[in-house]
């Protein structure tokens, strides 16, 4: 193995997790941010969009000795609680049985455990304030804008991880070596905050909140504070998008009719929802990930950022890191072999995760509080209890697995297609019968008609 001057761009949750796999590794790893050190300081009001953490992250955090040290903080979600506009909560189980969950965990605490995982780490140094203005990637030249001037680098391997706007990607779009296609949703979000009631939670806290509301929908994961951080999803123009409540009478009145059981659980619902900001959704589609010479890539939301609705994206950017890791470890850290295999091998997932991410806004806002899903996802799960093994719901394939999502997006498409084969065969069985039935009605309550039994199968014997 050679070792490697490595400059990481972002310390978000994805550039310092790649840290602390490389610092394993043996390299020596310059880790820079342009925000100030998120540990100090109460970070950006509204943004935080906590995380689901599944099986994809665990496992990632599990091979470097964090998993536990994260967890501690976590709180699983066993399934979907429905909030109807009238009428009672429903809870919509994740697994056939109940007993498998995702993990709420606030994207702040998850972030400053990783960066404190990546100081401690030997080789790797951390630069706040940094904020990247130039990239050579031909030569790994990098310059910097701080608070105190202009700052100069290099590196042998550039690496950009920070995120879905990343400067890393404009670096490389303006010198003409990647494309890029940035495909945003009309719809944004915003953050609000339900608060601990007496000191207990005001929800049940071992769901995921679900606030379905056909174009629109509002989510809400707990906290280990007893509060729950709930996100609007909302279109940005229209009668129920953001741009239509101007004022807290507005905010009032459109909260009381179309999310009743909201206000009295949120007394800073009108203030959060004015002073919050609106972000933006959308998915990165990059042609190419890395520059041949194997100096510089990009990884996670920089390369792929996706929409949150299956709660994949850091997820699917910790899978990104172990790959590469094991790339690096197939290639005797040959850079050069490595990135473009890793490329190979998480591209094609990472496009088929965010295609069903958004397959699954739709899912969330329109169908989950419809009967018709409802029976659905019932049948699916009397299939895995028929047929275990054999039939694996796509939402666990995703999240209780880690499985490549690509397999999982096609191996659910094949399910269904047998299922709705099956289906169209029980009811053309079920016709035929039917009109055997009939038929034999209309001969025995016909004038001489003598039949005893209804027409079938002839029988041995």
């Amino acid at each position: 193995m050679t070792t490697a001057e490595i400059t990481v761009v972002g310390a978000g949750l994805t550039g310092s997790l790649l840290a602390c796999y490389l610092a394993r590794r043996g390299h020596q790893v310059s880790l820079y941010e342009r925000r100030p050190d998120p540990r100090v300081g109460d970070g950006e009001r509204g943004r935080s969009i906590n995380l689901a953490l599944s099986e994809r992250g665990l496992d990632a955090l599990r091979r470097i000795g964090l998993e536990h040290r994260v967890m501690a903080d976590a709180l699983p979600m066993r399934g979907r609680m429905i909030h109807p506009v009238a009428g009672p909560q429903d809870f919509q189980s994740y697994s056939r049985d109940g007993d498998k969950s995702i993990n709420s965990i606030s994207r702040g605490a998850l972030n400053n455990a990783l960066i404190d995982a990546a100081e401690a780490a030997d080789g790797v140094t951390l630069h706040f304030g940094h904020r990247l203005t130039g990239l050579d990637p031909a030569t790994g030249s990098l310059r910097f804008e701080t608070p105190d001037g202009t700052v100069r680098a290099s590196a042998s391997v550039v690496l950009g991880a920070d995120g879905a706007g990343s400067a890393t990607r404009a670096q490389l779009v303006a010198a003409g070596v990647i494309r890029e296609d940035v495909e945003f949703l009309d719809h944004g979000y915003k953050e609000l905050i339900i608060s601990a009631a007496d000191g207990e939670f005001a929800l049940s806290p071992d769901a995921l909140h679900i606030w379905p509301r056909g174009n629109s929908m509002m989510i809400a994961l707990p906290n280990p504070d007893r509060s729950f951080t709930c996100t609007l999803f909302w279109p940005n123009e229209g009668e129920s998008g953001f741009a239509s409540l101007d004022g807290p009478a507005a905010v009032k009145q459109y909260f009381g009719v179309h999310y009743p059981d909201l206000p009295p659980l949120s007394p800073g619902l009108v203030d959060d929802y004015l002073r919050n900001p609106v972000g933006r959704l959308g998915t990165v589609h990059c042609d190419t990930w890395h520059v041949p010479g194997g100096r510089t890539a990009l990884i996670g939301d920089a390369a792929h950022a996706i929409v949150p609705f299956y709660g994949q994206g850091a997820n699917c950017a910790f899978e990104d890191v172990v790959e590469l890791d094991r790339c690096l470890t197939e290639t005797a850290d040959n850079w050069e072999t490595a990135l473009p295999l890793y490329e190979k091998r998480r591209k094609d997932n990472a496009d088929a995760i965010g295609r069903m991410a958004l397959e699954n806004f739709t899912e969330m806002r329109d169908k989950v509080a419809s009967p018709i899903f409802k029976a659905t996802r019932k049948t699916e799960h009397a299939l895995q209890r028929a047929l275990p093994g054999l039939w694996l719901s796509r939402y666990e394939l995703v999240s209780f697995s880690t499985a490549p999502y690509a397999k999982v997006e096609r191996r659910a498409k094949r399910q269904w297609r047998f299922l709705a084969g099956g289906l169209a065969v029980a009811g053309g069985m079920a016709a035929i019968s039917l009109r055997r039935i009939a038929s034999w009605n209309a001969a025995r309550l016909s004038p001489g008609g003598v039949r005893t039994r209804p027409p079938g199968p002839h029988r041995a014997g």
